[in-house]
């Protein structure tokens, strides 16, 4: 599966940070995060995303900065549809992309499929 990048990029510009390097940043860790959830629709562990990120990012020689895991959350939590407040989240919540399912012990990060406007 493939989504449209650039598409779902657009759509969530309007409640995005307008820092033209924190957006940045935020897009290709946003990529990063849906690439890794978008297979597992009940969702993954924080550690697993995590995990699977640092591995495609070694396999691809990319760099790994030191405040990775910090990048990744604060972006995840950017575009969560249960962040605790706006100021957390950088999106209205009607154009949220990821969410904590409930009926999951421990620290379980999900994908809204529907939102990532994904092309067969």
């Amino acid at each position: 599966m493939i989504f449209d990048e650039h598409r779902l990029h657009d759509s969530l510009r309007q409640g995005a940070d307008t820092d033209a390097h924190r957006t940045r940043s935020d897009q290709g860790i946003l990529s990063e995060l849906i690439k890794v959830l978008s297979p597992h629709p009940s969702g993954l562990r924080r550690w697993s995303v995590m995990r699977a990120i640092r591995k495609d990012r070694e396999k691809a020689d990319r760099d790994i900065p030191q405040k990775f895991e910090d990048e990744i959350e604060r972006t995840f939590r950017r575009y969560c549809a249960d962040a605790d407040s706006f100021k957390t989240r950088g999106c209205a919540p009607e154009q949220a992309v990821f969410y904590r399912p409930k009926d999951k012990a421990g620290e379980v990060w999900a994908v809204l499929p529907e939102r990532t406007e994904i092309i067969p």
